[in-house]
C-alpha cells in the first residue's frame, strides 16, 4: 500500500481539516456511482477510503507518522523492505494481513532485486531460515482468516450525531459499530477480528458506510439545509412552524414580514466533525402561493407595491 499522504496528495503537516477536504475531492471524484464502469477510479477510491481512515484517526495518525504501523494499519516488520540497511525504519510487511502467500512460499517479501538464498547465505551460514532444506530454522506464522467487506446505509439523522449502529455479521453474531467523525459516504471502517476465522487468527470485518437520504433535510458539507415552506400569511403576519432536524422536530418562529430567501441558522444542530464539533441547520423560507385563488388574486388587484425591488440588478 502506499504512502497515505501521498494517496490524499498532502504533506505530512496537513492539518485535519486539510486531509479531510483532500480526500473528499478524492471520493466525490471516483466514487462508484459516477464511475461503474471504471476500475481504476474504483481503486483510486477504495485507495482514499484506506488511506483517510488511517489519517484521520488522531492514535493511528500519530503511530504511523512514529513508524510503529504501516500505512494498511499493520505493525510494522523488521523483515519488510528488503534487508536493504542504510539505518532506515522498517515497512510494513504487506502480506500480514492480505491472506495472501508470499512470492516464493516464505512469510516475508524481499525488495532490491536480489536472490533471498544468497542473502541467507550470507547472514545464516548458508542455511534457509524458514526450514526445508536445512534442518530447522522457523517457519512463516500461520495466516489470518480472510476479511469480509459488508456494506451499511446510515440513516441521515445517525449519521450526523454519530449514533452507534448495530451490525450483523455473515456468521449470524450482531455488534455495535461506532461511526468516525467526520463521516463520509464510501468511508471505510475496519472491525478487527471480525472476519473468516484462521488458523493465525481471524481476519477483519470491512464495513463501507453510506449515508441514507432524508425527505426533507440534506448535506452541505458539516451543515444541514432545509428548504421551509410557509404560506403566505405565516410570512406577512408571522408564526411559529414545525420543521425537522436531524435531532427530531423543533418549532420555528418565523418573525413577521419574512421574505422567500430569508435563512436562519439553527446551531449545532448539523453534522459532528473530525475535531469533534458540529456543524449548523440553515433553514431557508419559501412563501408558497396558491396556484389559483381568487380572494387573493383580487386582494392583489387593489392593493400596490411601489418599491424598487430590482434596483440592485442594475438593469
Amino acid at each position: 500500500m502506499r504512502d497515505p499522504y501521498q494517496v490524499l496528495g498532502v504533506t505530512r503537516s496537513a492539518s485535519a481539516a486539510d486531509i479531510k477536504k483532500a480526500y473528499r475531492k478524492l471520493a466525490k471524484e471516483n466514487h462508484p456511482d459516477r464511475n461503474a464502469d471504471n476500475p481504476k477510479k474504483l481503486e483510486v477510491f477504495k485507495e482514499a477510503n484506506s488511506a483517510y481512515e488511517l489519517l484521520s484517526d488522531t492514535d493511528k495518525k500519530a503511530r504511523f507518522d512514529r513508524g510503529e504501523i504501516g500505512p494498511d494499519g499493520n505493525p510494522t516488520s523488521p523483515f519488510a523492505g528488503g534487508f536493504r540497511g542504510g539505518g532506515g525504519r522498517p515497512g510494513p510487511d504487506p502480506y500480514a494481513r492480505s491472506g495472501r502467500e508470499p512470492p516464493g512460499g516464505g512469510g516475508f517479501e524481499f525488495g532490491g532485486g536480489g536472490n533471498p538464498e544468497d542473502l541467507f547465505a550470507e547472514l545464516f551460514g548458508g542455511r534457509s531460515p524458514f526450514g526445508g532444506g536445512g534442518g530447522g530454522g522457523f517457519r512463516s506464522p500461520p495466516q489470518k482468516g480472510s476479511d469480509v467487506a459488508y456494506r451499511l446505509v446510515v440513516p441521515f439523522e445517525d449519521a450526523a450525531s454519530l449514533k452507534p449502529q448495530r451490525v450483523t455479521l455473515r456468521a449470524g453474531k450482531t455488534v455495535e459499530l461506532k461511526l468516525p467523525a467526520g463521516l463520509e459516504s464510501g468511508q471505510q471502517v475496519r472491525m478487527a477480528g471480525q472476519g473468516e476465522p484462521g488458523a493465525g487468527g481471524a481476519g477483519d470485518a470491512l464495513v463501507t458506510l453510506e449515508i441514507g437520504r432524508h425527505k426533507a433535510l440534506r448535506r452541505d458539507g458539516d451543515d444541514v439545509r432545509l428548504d421551509l415552506p410557509v404560506t403566505l400569511a405565516e410570512a406577512v403576519a408571522g408564526a411559529k412552524v414545525r420543521m425537522p432536524t436531524v435531532a427530531g422536530a423543533v418549532t420555528l418562529t418565523v418573525p413577521p414580514g419574512s421574505s422567500s430567501g430569508k435563512v436562519f441558522r439553527l446551531k449545532g444542530r448539523g453534522f459532528s466533525r473530525a475535531d469533534g464539533g458540529r456543524g449548523d441547520q440553515l433553514v431557508t423560507v419559501l412563501v408558497d402561493l396558491p396556484g389559483d385563488d381568487a380572494a387573493l388574486a383580487a386582494f392583489v388587484a387593489g392593493w400596490a407595491d411601489d418599491r424598487d425591488v430590482r434596483r440592485d440588478l442594475g438593469l
